[in-house]
C-alpha cells in the first residue's frame, strides 16, 4: 500500500504541476485541452494515493477494505494492459513508458493476489 501510494502520488503531482512538460516529453501535439485532462488525471492519481496511504494499516482485501483492493486492482490491471498493448504496437517507446508499464504490471499482480486469495497470505 505504501509503495503504490508513493508511486501514485509522484505520478499525480507530476501530472498536476507539469502537464505541458510531460506532453512535450511524450511528443504529443499541441491540443489546447490536453493539459487540463492531464491535470484531472493527476488529481485522480493523487486521490488514489491518499486513499492507499490512509488504508495502509488495514488488512487490505478483508471485508472492510476489499473495495480499496478492488479499485487498485482494476486501475493497475487496466493500466498495465493498456500500456503493454501500446508497447507491443509501438516498440520504440521511451524507457520511461516501459518502466511505468512494468510497475503497473507488478502492482496489478500484487493487488490481484490480494483480491483473489486469502488477504492474510502476505503476512505469513
Amino acid at each position: 500500500m505504501i509503495s503504490s501510494s508513493i508511486f501514485l502520488a509522484a505520478a499525480g503531482l507530476v501530472l498536476i504541476f507539469l502537464p505541458d512538460e510531460v506532453l512535450s516529453y511524450l511528443g504529443a501535439g499541441t491540443i489546447k485541452f490536453l493539459p487540463v485532462i492531464f491535470k484531472i488525471a493527476g488529481a485522480l492519481f493523487f486521490a488514489f494515493a491518499m486513499l492507499n496511504w490512509m488504508a495502509k494499516a488495514n488488512l487490505i482485501g478483508g471485508i472492510y477494505s476489499r473495495p480499496v483492493a478492488l479499485g487498485n486492482f482494476t486501475h493497475f490491471a487496466i493500466g498495465a494492459l493498456t500500456l503493454l498493448k501500446e508497447i507491443l504496437n509501438h516498440q520504440n517507446q521511451p524507457l520511461l513508458v516501459w518502466l511505468i508499464a512494468f510497475l503497473y504490471s507488478i502492482f496489478a499482480v500484487l493487488f490481484g493476489l490480494v483480491i483473489f486469495r486469502n488477504p492474510g497470505f502476505l503476512k505469513k
